[in-house]
Order: C-alpha cells, then structure tokens, then sequence
C-alpha cells in the first residue's frame, strides 16, 4: 500500500515519521562535507517536502507579492525544476503559522497541493512536470488560526480533513479526475490541522482514522466513507498533531497555545454489530499540541512545544522518562533507526535516542528557524527551513553552487 523507500506525504509512509534505509549515512552532529547542498527558495513557508525518485515538492509563499507557489526541486543540487503560482490577498493567521503551511502528497505520477486563499481552499493535482491535470475548490469557513492540514492518497483517492469552523467535511476524490468519491459531513469546533492515516486491524480492513475536537477519534471505511467507530468525547481543545498508529492503539492529541494538552491512547475493537473504542490511558505532563509524536516497538515517543522529549510504555501508559532538551517546536520529530530528531523554530536540529534511557545524541544550528518536519529518502535526509532547504548525506562530496 505505501511506496517504499519514497517520502509520499506528511512524516513519510502512513505519517509515521519512521525512515527507511540506510540512515546511519546521517551523522547527529554533520560538519561541511556532510552536506550535499543548501539553496534558497522563493518567499517562506512551514510546508515540509516530499520526495519521490529524483524529485522534491513542497510549498511557498511570497505575502509581499500575493504569490503562493508549488515547487519541484531536484534532489541532485536542489534547482528548481519548475513552479506554478497562484495569487491570494492576505488573510489572517497566527503569528506561528505561514501562507504555505500544508505539505504536498506525491504518488509514482501525481502531486498534490493543498492551497488557501480568504475565500476558501483548492486542491489542485499536477504530473511530475508541472502539468495541471485537475483543481478543485471548496468553499468553507477558515480558521483565523490559517491553514496546516494536509492531503494523503489511499490507492485511487486523495484524502482530505477538512475540519474547520464551517462546512466541515472528510472527502475522497479519484486521484485522476478529481470528481468526489464520497463526502463526508462533519460537525464544526475549532479548526483541525491533523493529516489521517491508515489503520488495519488484524484480520480485517484498511480504516481511515482522522482527529478532531468535534468528533474526538473515528474510524472511516475508506471505501465509502461509512464512520465505523467514534470515540467522540475525548477533546476539549483544539486538534493539530496527526493521529498516529502504535500497536493496537491509535493515539491523538489536544492542546491550546496556554496549555492543557493531553494524549489518549484508543482501542478499537470488532463487535457483533461492527466495532467500538475505548480509551485505554491517557498522558497530561509534557503532552504535545503540535508536534505528533513517534512509536516503535511498544515505545512512545513525545516531544513536546516546549522541548520536553519524554518515552511512553504503550502496554501500561508509564511514563518511562521525560527530559527537558530546550527550544520551541512546531515540526514534528521523525525516526532515523534507533535515533530522534526533531528540528526547533530557531533552526537547532536535536538528536536524542530512542531507547528506554534519555540521552542527547547531538545537536547542529541550522542557517535559520524552521517549522517544518525533515523528510528521509534513499539514505538522504531534507531539512526545509523558512526559507531554504538543505540535503544531508547520501553523497560522497559536497555540491557546490
């Protein structure tokens, strides 16, 4: 079902955040030689990249110009290969948020952009060359908070939340023609900015989960976008970091800008009469609002806004420990084998061991802050940062401009 060894959407393969391959091409504290190459891109953004063969997408935007961009980069030496633009007026968002904030999904032929403008939000597919195949607007109510939610693609459909605060719905389109495979209606709170992914219980079939403050955690049948299962009072906050998978459970998170964030920790289960969830523990200290969190081998993995990382023993929800590493955090940490990194708002990239003992790995100063979360392809790491993107390893010399 997922693309191996390509980096297709939000946190790579089903938003995990767990990189395949040979990431020990990656050192945690990389010198000059390490990196392959560093280029500006135009205007600024949070959106992350992703990868498939010899190409990169991510997102831009340039507020002077009114200009909001789709890029496609090589992963050679980072040269642009083509952009498309769209204009916008300005619009409101939050001071920690950006005009290019959701992160493209890519398949083996399609590409696909999630932009906003003050009337509404467009999705819009393209070929690996730029060619626009479909668009197609929706016209809901944006958040003041901006945008951050991002498409993923399940075999034949693109997926997308559209969780705001009006006119809020899930909704399927076919990949190729962009005509609605069904649609979802849903209740409106506060905006949520959590990507879905995919999940499979033994013995039966794939689930769409996604999270919201309205509807806490669901389960849809991505076939026809039928609600399987609600676990519908579980937020009281708003909803950011995207659901993620770990064992028999599914985890989310709520949180706010002044605090009062938790996880909880969700059990689906077949019945007679279809399938039911129950939560099975909750975490108050050090929970994430933004940040969504790694989970390997029955071990959970928080990093918090704040720069607390903490491990959770998913068989029992104990807090095995909880270590402050500074810095502020609004990307998400991603897992390089048995390593952890995260990049804060100021550009400090922070490696710390996954593993039942805390311990820093490393740390390296980026040229400039970041919000967005580095992707992994092909024993080559990417790291965007406002307005840059660098590539680390996977080259035995430097590339020079």
């Amino acid at each position: 079902m997922f693309a191996s060894g390509e980096w297709t959407r939000f946190r790579g393969p089903n938003g995990t955040g767990v990189a395949e391959g040979n990431t020990r091409q990656i050192p945690t504290e990389w010198k000059n030689d390490d990196v392959r190459w560093s280029v500006d891109l135009p205007g600024k953004g949070h959106s992350s990249p992703v990868v498939w063969g010899d190409r990169i997408f991510l997102t831009s935007a340039d507020k002077d110009r009114g200009v909001h961009m789709n890029l496609c980069l090589s992963v050679k030496d980072g040269k642009i290969l083509w952009s498309r633009e769209s204009e916008f007026s300005d619009y409101r968002i939050h001071g920690f948020n950006s005009f290019a904030s959701t992160t493209p999904a890519v398949t083996e032929d399609r590409v696909y952009f999630f932009e906003s403008t003050p009337a509404g939000q467009t999705l819009k597919a393209y070929d690996h060359d730029g060619e626009l195949k479909w668009s197609r607007d929706f016209s809901v109510k944006i958040s003041e908070h901006g945008n951050g939610v991002s498409p993923m693609v399940y075999r034949d459909k693109v997926i997308l939340s559209n969780e705001q605060e009006g006119g809020s719905f899930l909704i399927a389109l076919d990949q190729n023609t962009g005509e609605t495979v069904w649609k979802t209606r849903r209740d409106n709170a506060k905006a949520s900015f959590a990507t879905p992914c995919v999940y499979t219980p033994e013995g039966q079939a794939d689930q769409l989960v996604f999270v919201s403050m309205a509807h806490g955690i669901t389960g849809v049948d991505p076939e026809n976008g039928k609600v399987l299962w609600e676990a519908d009072d579980l937020f009281d906050k708003r909803t950011v970091s995207s659901p993620v998978v770990a064992g028999d459970y599914i985890i989310g998170t709520c949180g706010s800008g002044g605090g009062g964030n938790y996880l909880v920790a969700v059990k689906p289960s077949k019945t007679e009469t279809g399938f039911e969830a129950q939560m099975e523990f909750r975490v108050r200290r050090a929970a994430p609002y933004v940040p969504t969190p790694i989970y390997k081998n029955d071990r959970l993995y928080l990093w918090n806004d704040g720069g607390i990382v903490s491990c959770i023993d998913t068989k029992t929800g104990e807090t095995l420990w909880s270590e402050r590493v500074g810095g502020r955090y609004f990307g998400s940490p991603i897992l390089l084998d048995d390593r952890i990194l995260c990049v804060s708002d100021t550009g400090e990239a922070v490696w710390v061991a996954a593993a039942d003992e805390f311990k820093i790995l490393g740390r390296v100063q980026l040229p400039e802050g970041s919000n967005a979360t580095p992707a992994f392809v092909n024993g080559t790491l990417y790291l965007r940062t406002e307005s840059g993107l660098i590539s680390v390893g996977g080259a035995t010399e430097l590339i020079v401009e």
